[in-house]
């Protein structure tokens, strides 16, 4: 009995931390304006880890423009965030496959209906070339998470993203957006 419980605890606990990764569109086709109050976008974390830690520890102190910053939450916020997408990367290849940019989005659906969630951004190297990733929600209604990773070889190879964002798009319609000041 005890078995059978723990071998579905760990079913539950399996099919509950699966995500389900962005697809990497050929093409990012444009599409038609509907903004709807339906849909909203709460809240974008971006996190940048393209350049190495900072010497003198994970939670050491840190220099800018020559001058110490003092300790504070704001540091061992960026320290912490740092750690937590590395976690797990021992080799010196895992954590170079780690650095880039992640993306965080925060979005709500007041009612039912089946979204799909693009990052279109554009890269350093590429220029005005536009990329996109999607990831599609059937029959999503309330709060959700979104996360996009450009990492490991995209990252090295085409810089780090310069410009980008979000859509929550529902039958072929832009229903709400989020983007960078640099995206024209």
């Amino acid at each position: 009995m005890r078995i059978a419980l723990v071998c579905l605890f760990l079913a539950v606990t399996a099919c509950a931390t699966v995500r389900e990764k962005p697809q990497l569109l050929a093409k990012a086709n444009a599409l038609p304006l509907a903004l709807s109050d339906d849909f909203e976008f709460r809240k974008t974390k971006l996190t940048d880890l393209g350049t190495p830690p900072v010497a003198g520890g994970l939670f050491g102190k840190t220099k800018l423009s020559g001058l110490a910053s003092p300790p504070g939450r704001q540091d061992a916020s960026i320290a912490f965030e740092r750690a937590y997408r590395m976690f797990g990367a021992i080799t010196q290849l895992d954590q170079q496959q780690r650095i880039g940019n992640y993306f965080d989005f925060f979005w709500r659906a007041k009612r039912t209906a089946n979204i799909t969630v693009r990052l279109e951004y554009r890269q350093e190297q590429l220029r005005s070339f536009v990329q996109a990733r999607e990831i599609s929600y059937p029959n999503a209604r309330g709060h959700y998470k979104t996360e996009f990773a450009i990492v490991g070889d995209d990252y090295a190879d085409d810089g780090r993203v310069i410009a980008w964002r979000a859509l929550l798009i529902e039958n072929g319609r832009i229903v709400a957006l989020k983007r960078s000041f640099l995206w024209e």
